[in-house]
């Protein structure tokens, strides 16, 4: 019996994460696969490293992809950053602050999470107030929240805990490339992010840059990180020369991320997070004409991920699924306290187009006319005429 070819459907995918592949990025995923020491394949993985470094915002030396996903990239940096007995300091205000928490824990570190309600900032005075209280070794925060669509302004966090003492870490797997990032101005010692959302490449890698003082911790520990895979010794001994043997990583990835990179700096990061900004607003003025509410103040929004509350009544997976079906259109569902309250609409990579907006929000019109027995509300006539 054969087994015919597998057609995956065309989707528009506009949930929090993967996002549209570019289509420089698809292209690069044909070309005739290197193995992972080949010299060409290393001279382009430096390149990957080259044109990661302006995005970060920094110049440090050891700046690389993880082969993994944005949580190996979470891991890297907290594993080999955290020893047992050590103290860490995690803000908390959604999902994946929750989670920077859990595997801090794992690593054997004492955790003092400061939390701020879900759909709102952290409140930089009540982390510097436990930053000075407990001396941490140890600070960490997520800067795009990816649960609730909030941005974290880094500055602050960051200068507390270096008065203290202390390393930072910042989660940027939302921000990198949607978003101008100042690794070095803000005083982050060590940092990660995704290539699936606003890089607009595959999943499978996790950008991650690691600084003086975070490299000066690592190499002062008195034990193993908890992973072999993500230990910064073996891997520094993988991309930089001599390039010995860590694992196989693969070639299609690095070509797409580095089609993905070449994209972001033609357009220019700043030309990049005005069209992100532009489409939330025509995204976010199709949504109001259709009576819904988005649980974030205005000045803490981030352009590429919007959460939006489900009216009362509505079957969130319900219109979901028949957006997926009937449109083609992916939107995710709300994670942790917004779990079945509440859908997650990102603009990011290839997704983030005006195409692509009017079209959810003339899907999304008519399943709620249908559901709540009332006539479309124009939400995308609302959001055209905010695009201009």
């Amino acid at each position: 019996m054969s087994d015919p070819a597998f057609r995956p459907p065309r989707r528009t995918l506009l949930g929090p994460g993967p996002s549209g592949v570019l289509p420089e990025a698809l292209e690069a995923l044909a070309l005739p696969a290197l193995g992972h020491l080949d010299p060409d394949f290393l001279e382009l993985a430096g390149r990957v490293r080259d044109l990661l470094r302006p995005l970060f915002g920094t110049e440090n030396e050891l700046t690389f992809a993880v082969s993994g996903t944005g949580t190996a990239g979470m891991e890297c940096c907290l594993l080999n950053l955290l020893e047992p007995g050590d103290r860490a300091v995690v803000g908390v205000h959604g999902y994946f602050g929750r989670r920077m928490a859990d595997i801090a824990w794992r690593a054997g570190a004492e955790v003092f999470e400061v939390s701020s309600p879900w759909g709102e900032p952290l409140d930089a005075a009540a982390m510097a107030e436990v930053i000075a209280e407990r001396r941490p070794k140890l600070v960490a925060f997520v800067h795009a929240e990816t649960s609730t669509g909030v941005l974290q302004d880094p500055a602050p966090i960051a200068r507390a805990a270096r008065e203290a003492g202390a390393l930072v870490v910042l989660d940027c797997v939302t921000s990198l490339g949607g978003l101008p990032l100042a690794i070095d101005e803000w005083g982050i010692d060590a940092a990660y992010a995704a290539s699936q959302k606003c890089l607009g490449a595959p999943s499978g890698l996790a950008p991650v840059t690691f600084g003086p003082r975070a490299l000066e911790a690592y190499f002062e520990r008195k034990t193993a990180p908890r992973s072999f895979y993500l230990d910064l010794g073996p891997l520094r001994h993988y991309w930089d020369p001599p390039h010995g043997y860590h694992h196989t990583a693969s070639s299609h990835l690095f070509y797409a991320l580095h089609a993905a990179l070449q994209a972001v700096h033609a357009e220019g990061i700043a030309a990049r997070a005005a069209r992100l900004e532009r489409l939330h607003r025509g995204l976010v003025a199709g949504l109001e004409a259709l009576g819904l509410e988005i649980p974030v103040a205005r000045e803490h929004r981030l352009p590429m991920l919007t959460p939006v509350l489900v009216p009362e009544g509505i079957d969130e997976r319900d219109v979901r699924a028949e957006l997926l079906s009937r449109h083609g259109i992916e939107i995710g569902g709300g994670l942790g306290n917004l779990a079945g309250r509440a859908w997650r609409i990102g603009l990011m990579g290839a997704s983030a187009c005006e195409r692509a907006v009017v079209e959810l929000l003339d899907a999304l019109d008519g399943a709620l006319a249908a559901r709540l027995g009332r006539p479309r509300r124009g939400a995308a006539d609302a959001a055209r005429a905010r695009l201009g």
